[in-house]
């Protein structure tokens, strides 16, 4: 975008208001606030929804089956991104990608509403799949836009924006949570719709106030001939996605399990590509180069911090559900609401955190040492739980404390290498990159659940102390492995700490 843009954004949008930030954040704050309740929320009894039996509401599928979904449907949701940028970037612009996600999104979860259809169900997957895609990335990218470059504001303005993201995530399975699995699942889906209509409702009603130009400039338009070579083969391409589906479904090729090893090959074949293509472009300088080996190590240790993170909503949300005690200290606990503590261990150690790093200085670890210290705080909570049965077996009830433990310790490694990953990102990217280097780093988490989409199979509570063992034992290996390499990866990262 135009220098000149940039300008004529920030003078468009009242600079005080909310907080003594810019008037926007209030409408991007709430936007987000509710489309996160409505995901989180969602996400809070979906595998519950898939996995019980009809007679109590659920869709009877195999416990199995239920967890590679949830894989496949975060894996998706984050490859979508891609898609959401580029559309914004040259079709539509940021604001109208926000409102285009946010309706197709109300609509996913009104699909879920609708009893007792798996049909439904599929449809619901793939407009949430599609409007996260498109609200989620474009609605940080507005943020960005209503400061100007030089405001000293704008880390503190990303800082409350990413407050509105995790209250929530901590509200929503308590309410969605409480609802969804004490009354009705239906119910529950309904209200995770009413949030995002509500969400809407800000975004519609106070954007032309408080946004102003912001997000309306297309950032790198199309010309009228690139329009209709795009439509043409955006035609031509979902025409033959519907003609080999016709085919292979039908004739038993397209199976429920290559599906998910189509994701799971895609979920690193994009990375894989996106490295390639930024290393041997003639855009990259030598030191750009260097700097894209050492992003290398980094992108791996992600995928596999992120494919313990992401099993709190799948194996560990199924752990919650049938080898915890829910009556505890006198109250009688809902299984969804466990996808409380990692929003809440985020909002109460993220400033404890931020302090520390300012408080050492210098002496703060590298960012190599940082992503090591990630992936053994979470193998160590993959460790943590497998104690209860090392010392009570797999088939006595668990004290609820060990899960909560568990939770603690992976958001302590979550808070040493999500942040310090997205700073990285943005120091280590080509210049000719950067934007895409950003979605590069969001895909760690696609090609980390489309693994765990692999390997959640094979979680039974007869295999539950090798799952859980073996998995946090390659993280903490891996993150030795990758403290110890850390010197030679600064020396890479040419200049960058």
């Amino acid at each position: 975008m135009a220098d000149s843009n940039k300008q004529k954004i920030v003078e468009s949008v009242p600079q005080m208001g909310f907080f003594g930030h810019p008037k926007g954040l209030f409408t991007l704050f709430f936007t987000e606030f509710w489309e996160r309740f409505s995901y989180y929320g969602m996400r809070a009894i979906l595998v519950y929804y898939m996995y019980y039996e009809v007679s109590k509401g659920g869709l009877g599928l195999d416990q199995s089956t239920a967890l590679a979904i949830m894989s496949i449907y975060g894996s998706l949701v984050y490859m979508s991104g891609i898609i959401g940028g580029w559309l914004a970037d040259r079709l539509f612009g940021t604001s109208k990608a926000v409102f285009y996600g946010g309706i197709l999104i109300m609509f996913g979860h009104i699909a879920l509403a609708i009893p007792g259809s798996i049909t439904m169900f599929f449809i619901s997957m793939i407009l949430i799949v599609l409007g996260t895609g498109l609200l989620k990335p474009n609605v940080s990218s507005v943020v960005g836009e209503i400061y100007s470059e030089e405001d000293g504001r704008r880390d503190a303005g990303f800082s409350i924006f990413y407050m509105g993201i995790n209250l929530g995530g901590f509200l929503a399975p308590l309410i969605v949570g409480t609802v969804g699995m004490k009354y009705n699942f239906h119910l529950g889906f309904g209200i995770a719709a009413v949030g995002m209509f509500l969400g809407l409702m800000v975004f519609i009603f106070t954007k032309k106030k408080n946004l102003g130009l912001a997000g309306t400039f297309v950032a790198n338009p199309l010309s009228p001939t690139e329009r209709k070579k795009v439509f043409t083969r955006f035609g031509l391409g979902a025409a033959l996605i519907a003609a080999l589906c016709a085919i292979a479904i039908p004739n038993g090729l397209l199976t429920f399990n290559n599906f998910i090893a189509l994701v799971g090959i895609f979920g690193f074949l994009i990375p894989t590509a996106y490295f390639i293509m930024m290393y041997r472009s003639p855009k990259t300088t030598e030191v750009e180069r260097s700097r894209i080996i050492a992003y290398i190590p980094l992108f791996i240790a992600a995928v596999m911090f992120w494919s313990i993170q992401e099993q709190g909503s799948t194996i560990l949300a199924a752990y919650a559900d049938t080898r915890t005690q829910l009556n505890f200290a006198g109250i009688k606990i809902s299984p969804a609401w466990f996808q409380s503590l990692n929003p809440l261990f985020i909002i109460v150690l993220a400033p404890v955190f931020a302090w520390l790093w300012v408080k050492l200085g210098k002496r703060q670890p590298s960012v190599p040492q940082k992503f090591s210290l990630g992936l053994l705080f979470a193998g160590l909570s993959f460790l943590v739980i497998l104690l209860p049965a090392y010392f009570g077996g797999t088939t006595s009830l668990v004290n609820p404390l060990w899960l909560v433990l568990s939770y603690f310790i992976a958001v302590l490694g979550e808070l040493c290498l999500s942040p310090v990953g997205l700073s990285a990102t943005t120091k280590l990217a080509p210049a000719a990159f950067s934007a895409q280097t950003m979605s590069l780093w969001f895909l760690s988490n696609a090609a980390a659940q489309a693994l765990n989409a692999q390997i959640v199979k094979f979680y039974t509570p007869e295999t539950e102390m090798a799952y859980f063992g073996i998995i946090g034992g390659i993280s903490i290996v891996l993150g030795i492995f990758l403290f110890i390499i850390a010197p030679k990866i600064q020396i890479f990262m040419k200049g960058v700490r």
